[in-house]
């Protein structure tokens, strides 16, 4: 399968400012547990970045959010995925939206294990997805990080990696607000060794 054909199946990647290469970005709209989350304040999903900014102040950006939705019914979608995200270094999984069904996180899985050489981040809310897999699943090139539901709350104790959203700098374990809101040379949240990462509020 040619590039051009995996982006027309897929409806291409996404590309943010602060990322190290490229992204995959579905409409926060549709999240599961974000879409709850995201009603109750001091939880990270209250404010939601994703649905606002350019993905809001933009038509176009929503609107490739739901055709890449709707692109997860299609069968070469492992085949696209692959051909897309082949020879990249890291790869963040949604940085909109989130799982859908465990169905769509083995589809990942697929792609992670037809990727070696990319080292895979995928950060969610979906608990009752991860508990419906056995983590020996888990490609060993992803690192899967639940998030905390709660601002300052607890680390995540459910699954091995985690995160979560702190108002304390002195907490932060990220240093993109450090480095003009960019990873730099920061790999942190794409390493197995690391277990929690503490993100700054946006």
């Amino acid at each position: 399968m040619y590039k051009k054909d995996a982006k027309k199946i897929v409806h291409g990647l996404t590309r943010t400012s602060k990322m190290p290469g490229y992204t995959y970005s579905l409409p926060a709209w549709e999240c599961k547990t974000g879409s709850k989350l995201r009603k109750i304040p001091g939880t990270p999903c209250f404010g939601c970045y994703a649905m606002k900014g350019n993905y809001t102040r933009y038509p176009n950006i929503k609107k490739a959010q739901y055709r890449r939705l709707k692109s997860l019914e299609d069968q070469r979608w492992v085949q696209a995925m692959t051909v897309l995200v082949t020879g990249f270094e890291v790869f963040r999984w949604h940085d909109a939206g989130d799982i859908q069904s465990v169905d769509h996180l083995r589809k990942i899985f697929e792609v992670c294990n037809n990727t070696p050489g990319t080292r895979h981040w995928l950060p969610t809310q979906e608990r009752a997805f991860l508990m419906a897999i056995d983590p020996g699943e888990v490609p060993a090139n992803l690192v899967i990080r639940l998030s905390s539901s709660k601002i300052n709350g607890g680390e995540p104790n459910a699954w091995t990696h985690s995160s979560s959203v702190v108002t304390d700098d002195a907490q932060r374990t990220c240093p993109a607000p450090d480095q003009g809101g960019k990873c730099g040379s920061c790999r942190a949240c794409w390493s197995p060794d690391v277990k929690h990462v503490k993100y700054g509020k946006h």
